[in-house]
Parts: C-alpha cells; structure tokens; sequence
C-alpha cells in the first residue's frame, strides 16, 4: 500500500514521539522496576484514552469477540514487547534498543508473507530481511557469537520483542472494525490486567517514592508515548497496512541515539553505526521506495 503526505505525516509524528520512549525508559529504570513500569505506562495510557472516548461518546467494544481481540493486541503490541524492552533496558543502552527494535519491519516482512494474501515478500523486501540480520549480528559483535557479551541478554530481549511487534502489526488488522481511540484504549486496558500481576510478583510493592525526573519520564511514557502514539498508530495500521506502519522503526534510532549521547553520556562507536547502517538499508529494500527511484532515473 502507498503513502500519501498525510500518512507520512503522522509516521513522522509517531516516530518523533517514540525516539523520546528510550530515553525515558533509562530516566525512569533507575528508581522504579521495568514491570512496574510498563503496568504505569499501559495504565495512564488507558485512563487517558477511555477520558476521551467518555468526552466524545465514541462507540465501545461489543462483546466477548471483541475484547478477546483486544487482549490478544494488548499482550502482541504492550505487554509483552514492552516488558522486554524495558527489562533489556537494564543491560544495554536505549540507542542500542532501538536500534534492535529497528528489526521489527524486517520480521514484519516474513510474518506478513506468511499471515496475509495482500503483503507478500518480493526479492528486495528479502534481501532487505538479510542486510537486517547482517546489521544485527555487526550490532552484537563477535562476542555475542561466543555467548559473552555483556549485554547478549537485554539485546536478545529487544529483538523478542521486535518479532512481537511484527505480529502485533498483522493481528491489529482485525481491529479495523473498532474506532482507532477505543482500540487503543482497549489494548492498554487488557494489558494493564496483565501487567498488575506481574508487577507485584517481580519487582514487588515501591519502598519509597520516585525523584521527580522519574515522574516527569512515566507521565511522558504514559500520555505521549502511549496515549497519543497509539491514536497515530492505529489509524495508520487503518489506512497504510502492517508493513508501512512498521518502518516507524527506521525513523527512531537516529532520535533515540542522540538523546541519550547528548544527555545521558551514552557511547556511540563504529560497530554500532556499522549496525544501525545495515539494518537502514535493509529497512529501505523492505521499503522499495528509494530502489523504486533509482530505477526510474536509469536510462532505457
């Protein structure tokens, strides 16, 4: 499916918005549990979203089917991916998060190809499935291979999480019966239900309160980066398809990388712009755009 300006758009908006998610997420790790952050994100979200549905009388879910989809949505695209980012968050940086997370349009590319009629894979989206896997393993470094890197287990949290996302991005199709704002609410409301125990059990009731940079990153993961992003999100699953809507993921490193270099004194070497390269050509050959355009200035 094409883009027109308006779409982009919004993938632009939705991008700038979750570039700040990292950050964030290493603001707030350090006072509060990846668990119990993610139960405060998906339920300020939620509050947000279902004030909005009140205030403009937005016809709700109808029935089983319908929140079972919901539950579905809310485990493939919060719950789970977000616990495993954050929690990766503990071992690596967040530019190197998204730079993993930058995998999901990639895997996108064989659950699509499997899952649907109308997204097949064509030999530049595969090509772009290998330059991805190729920036991947340069982003992991030889040590990775050898099972010793430092942060091999946030990084293969990250990349779980990517794939859930893909399948998140297919799945969310279903919800296109639903208005956008109360599929959104209703994921994150199902997620929070998941979120509760899990929370408890893990990271355990807070001894003591959050610093005010803590606060002021939960409210922004909270509204911004869940309740509005999500808004953008389904209405351009809505009118873009799963594969246009994922490469939102191409768009984010760069943001994500500079903040936490430019405040949080985060390292950026060769092997991980080797990385990230990579894995931006293998976004644009999943794309097809720029390779499009290249052959339309070639001569006849």
């Amino acid at each position: 499916m094409r883009m027109g300006p308006g779409t982009w758009g919004m993938l632009l908006a939705l991008a700038t918005i979750w570039a700040g998610t990292f950050f964030a997420v290493e603001v707030a790790l350090r006072d509060v549990g990846p668990f119990t952050l993610v139960l405060g994100r998906t339920t300020m979200g939620a509050l947000v979203l279902w004030g909005i549905v009140l205030l403009t009388a937005t016809p709700r879910p109808q029935g089983l089917a319908d929140w079972r989809d919901l539950a579905v949505m809310g485990f493939l695209n919060n719950a789970l991916p977000f616990s495993l980012i954050f929690w990766g968050q503990t071992w690596i940086t967040g530019g190197v998060a998204s730079i993993l997370n930058a995998m999901t349009p990639i895997f996108a590319v064989a659950v699509a190809h499997v899952l649907t009629r109308d997204e097949r894979a064509s030999p530049s989206k595969l090509a772009g499935m290998a330059l991805g896997v190729g920036g991947v393993a340069v982003l992991m470094g030889p040590a990775a291979v050898k099972g010793l890197g430092a942060g091999l287990p946030g990084q293969v949290a990250v990349l779980c999480a990517a794939l859930s996302y893909s399948f998140a991005g297919v799945f969310g199709r279903r919800l296109r019966r639903m208005p956008a704002l109360v599929a959104a609410a209703g994921m994150l409301t199902a997620s929070s239900i998941m979120m509760l125990p899990v929370a408890l059990l893990v990271d355990g009731v807070p001894q003591a309160a959050p610093s005010t940079d803590t606060l002021i990153a939960w409210v922004f993961l909270g509204t911004a980066c869940t309740a509005l992003a999500y808004i953008l999100y389904f209405r351009i699953l809505a009118v873009a398809g799963a594969t246009n809507l994922l490469l939102v993921t191409m768009l984010i490193p760069p943001g994500a990388i500079a903040l936490g270099a430019i405040f949080l004194g985060e390292p950026l070497d060769a092997r991980i712009l080797g990385g990230f390269g990579l894995i931006l050509c293998g976004l644009l050959a999943v794309d097809g755009r720029v390779l499009e355009l290249l052959r339309g200035r070639q001569p006849a």
